[in-house]
């Protein structure tokens, strides 16, 4: 338990100074995972450490495997680039315009790919956009990642958490279909993201002189 406690307070460490250590999110999982197996095999021996590959979820691992293909091939044929100009295009330098646009687009696209990627297109849009004041930085930021956040929640492959979790159910006999994880998601993803939006400009309303 002490092994295991440490190695996840090391894990821990590691994701939060992961800007200051330039390692990224897979190798840190990499890290985490190779830590965890030696703290067992020193611990419990041969067996129980063979027995946590037996117990991996492989099929969700193949999935995430092919989203992030998907998600590198939108990349890579500027496909969400195209998304974060059209959202420059059609603002028209209002910048109440801009962030109901970012706050609500970023939300379906982001329940339908990896949220990452797309918040990591947006962030030279935001950054350089030429019709906005540099001073609407921080609301677009904050806009973008309400957004990019809850709009995971809408779907089943949304955010990563959704996949293991409805995996995991199916896995213990209580499959959750399309159907049924869209009717109780989507009516909350929808209020949850309209109060945010009304939050953003309550609390930036001086800033944005309203």
């Amino acid at each position: 338990f002490c092994g295991c406690g440490a190695s996840f307070l090391v894990v821990v460490v590691l994701l939060i100074t992961h800007a200051q250590t330039e390692l990224t999110v897979a190798t840190i999982g990499c890290i985490a995972a190779a830590l965890m197996s030696l703290v067992t095999l020193l611990t419990s021996g041969r067996k129980a450490a063979a027995g946590l590959f037996a117990r991996v979820d492989y099929k969700t691992l193949l999935f995430f495997i092919g989203l992030f293909v998907v998600v590198g091939g939108l990349e890579q044929t500027n496909v969400l680039e195209l998304v974060a100009n059209f959202i420059e295009m059609i603002s028209g330098g209002n910048v109440i315009f801009v962030i109901i646009i970012i706050v609500w687009l970023s939300a379906m696209a982001s329940s339908i790919v990896d949220n990452i990627p797309f918040a990591a297109t947006m962030v030279p849009v935001i950054k350089g956009s030429g019709t906005l004041d540099p001073a609407y930085l921080s609301v677009l930021a904050w806009s973008l990642s309400l957004g990019t956040d809850i709009g995971g929640s809408a779907t089943p492959i949304g955010a990563s958490a959704n996949v293991v979790g409805t995996s995991v159910s199916a896995k213990h006999g209580h499959p959750i279909s399309w159907g049924r994880y869209l009717k109780a998601c989507v009516p909350a993803t929808v209020l949850v993201l309209a109060i945010c939006t009304v939050m953003i400009f309550v609390r930036y309303s001086a800033e944005l002189g309203l």
